[in-house]
């Protein structure tokens, strides 16, 4: 028994482990575009639809294609609406997994994991085509699975527990309400610990395959597993924003909408997928045809549902959206994000590609550095505060930035570093190198904002006045800097060489600048323009305010992967 029990949990692990493999493989082959064609495609309800349908059947995972969407939505590329669409469309294409297992069912499908096997090393050790090989390894591993889930459990059958296991299923085999509710709630609560559909629907195929389980109790696991499966992307995102939360919850509410209908018409719908299959309840067990018809049942079932699920909650798709709405409401961190620590387009977890994983990281720096800018503004409105309470309370909020300021670069280095542990490109690497570089440089802009922050509040608790003409030095050299953050922004997002180049002259401004303030300073200490300290406070702000645009250039250069040509 026990060795039974590790073969069947053993083949499980060969269903999920090639399941992974492949559809990692199919999404490094096509990341970019996968990123691309989900921002085009999805113009409308209906170009969204076919869009996640062809993902999904392409990738062989759902749970990867909602993944996917949730990131996009929480990132901004995708809106609410695109979203749902999408998912309605994964939903269909979820279903040719099952296909591919029914074929299981119909001949020795092992047969051909051998040949994958041989063909994906050969194509491994050939570094170029790794990814294929990498593909054909994971056909091959969910070939094997299914093979051994399909040869264990006709010996548990056939075996000495073969009558322990028959009585204990005939238990619930009887048409009953509860133990249809019963097996719904096994169904999406074994999808829910396995993280896998397809895996609990490979168990299920064998149950019922075997004449163990009947087929109505085998359709109920079946709508059992379109509710578990929603419940990964929810988990996921908990931790993003609320428009990204909303669209986990359509996937739920879709399938559970789903699961009511087929509930209430459930006999004439079954009795339908059956005539279409070829399905009969004379064919009994032991008739040498039904393991194939019992599969393409379950098969034939998860297709009409889905199909019949996305064409009638195709037409409500804005319902659906108000919907979600209504009951996911925004989190007060959402609407005053600034004020508390939490990363924005970084969700819990890494996805499953290296491409989207820099899509999220690189969004995020972007908001990193938008919160540095936000600092920034915070410092020049201290100078211009003359209350003492008032200029408590925004040095204060300073200090709440520079404590963000260092998380976030603790968090997005932390993400970054979890990326770069996965098998990427030289290429992939490089840029993952230059934004740790970004965050680390963006922190110390960060540092360079509280410390200008700490160099007017020391000239304050000195009681020190500035003359007019240092106060007019110190704005025209917060503009400068002002511009520098501002147009370092938009290289971030743009990437664009020529911005660089603008950036760079600016850069050499502020440093011309700070030369000529530094030396009027000691002529205008030397005429008793003012005193010493004054000076002293005086030069520590324009200094400060030239190390800023030096680590402006710092972004600048790990972004574009240039290099200054003028130091200081």
């Amino acid at each position: 028994m026990l060795i039974i029990i590790f073969k069947l949990l053993g083949s499980l692990a060969l269903l999920m482990f090639g399941m992974k493999s492949m559809s990692e493989a199919l999404q490094k082959m096509a990341g970019p575009q996968l990123r691309h064609v989900l921002g085009a495609m999805t113009t409308n309800r209906f170009t969204g639809m076919f869009t996640g349908m062809f993902i999904t059947a392409a990738v062989q995972s759902s749970t990867a294609t909602t993944l996917m969407t949730v990131s996009f939505v929480n990132a901004g590329l995708l809106t609410l609406l695109q979203a749902i669409s999408v998912i309605l469309g994964a939903n269909i294409g979820t279903t040719v997994t099952a296909w591919i297992m029914s074929l299981g069912f119909s001949f020795n499908i092992g047969d051909f994991a051998y040949f994958a096997f041989f063909a994906g090393i050969i194509l491994i050790y050939m570094k170029s085509r790794r990814i294929v090989g990498d593909f054909l390894f994971g056909i091959a591993f969910i070939f094997l699975g299914i093979s051994t889930l399909k040869t264990t459990g006709a010996n548990i059958v056939t075996g000495e527990y073969a009558e322990a296991v028959k009585l204990f299923f005939s238990n619930f085999n009887a048409p009953t309400l509860w133990n249809s509710l019963l097996f719904l709630i096994i169904g999406s609560v074994l999808t829910l610990c396995v993280q896998s559909s397809a895996a609990i629907m490979a168990i299920t195929m064998t149950l019922c395959s075997t004449g163990v389980l009947s087929i109505d109790q085998g359709i109920m696991l079946v709508l059992g597993e379109n509710i578990g499966t929603t419940i990964t992307a929810n988990i996921v995102a908990l931790t993003a924003n609320v428009q990204a939360r909303r669209a986990a919850f359509a996937h739920m509410s879709i399938n559970v909408l789903g699961v009511i209908w087929v509930l209430i018409l459930l006999k004439p719908f079954f009795k339908m997928v059956c005539n279409i299959a070829g399905f009969s309840s004379d064919i009994q067990p032991s008739d040498p045809h039904f393991p194939q018809k019992a599969s393409m049942t379950l098969a034939a079932f998860h297709s009409a549902f889905n199909i019949t699920n996305v064409l009638l909650l195709i037409w409500f798709v804005p319902y659906l959206e108000r919907l979600v709405c209504c009951v996911i409401k925004p989190k007060k961190s959402d609407s005053n994000e600034d004020e508390d620590f939490r990363l924005k387009f970084i969700s819990g977890g890494i996805l499953s590609t290296a491409e989207l994983s820099i899509l999220e990281a690189r969004k995020e720096i972007n908001n990193y550095a938008d919160r540095t800018n936000k600092m920034f503004q915070l410092v020049r409105d201290l100078l211009e505060t003359t209350d003492d309470k008032a200029f408590n309370t925004l040095f204060t909020r300073i200090e709440k930035y520079e404590g963000i300021s260092d998380r976030m670069e603790i968090e997005i280095a932390n993400y970054l570093n979890q990326v770069l542990d996965g098998h990427l490109s030289n290429e992939t690497k490089a840029k993952i190198r230059a934004m740790l570089r970004e965050g680390t440089e963006i922190e110390s802009i960060g540092d360079s904002c509280y410390n200008l922050a700490r160099s007017l509040q020391h000239r304050r608790h000195a009681k020190a006045k500035f003359t007019e003409a240092q106060l007019d030095h110190i704005h025209q050299m917060f503009e400068l800097t002002n511009t520098a953050l501002d147009h370092m922004q938009r290289v971030l997002i743009t990437g664009s060489l020529k911005d660089a180049l603008i950036s760079s002259n600016i850069e050499l401004e502020i440093n011309n600048y700070r030369a000529d303030l530094k030396n009027q300073n000691f002529d205008d200490v030397g005429e008793g323009l003012y005193d010493y300290q004054v000076g002293v406070f005086y030069l520590d702000i324009i200094n400060e305010c030239e190390k800023l645009g030096d680590y402006v250039m710092n972004v600048i250069e790990a972004r574009t992967g240039t290099k200054k040509k003028n130091a200081t």
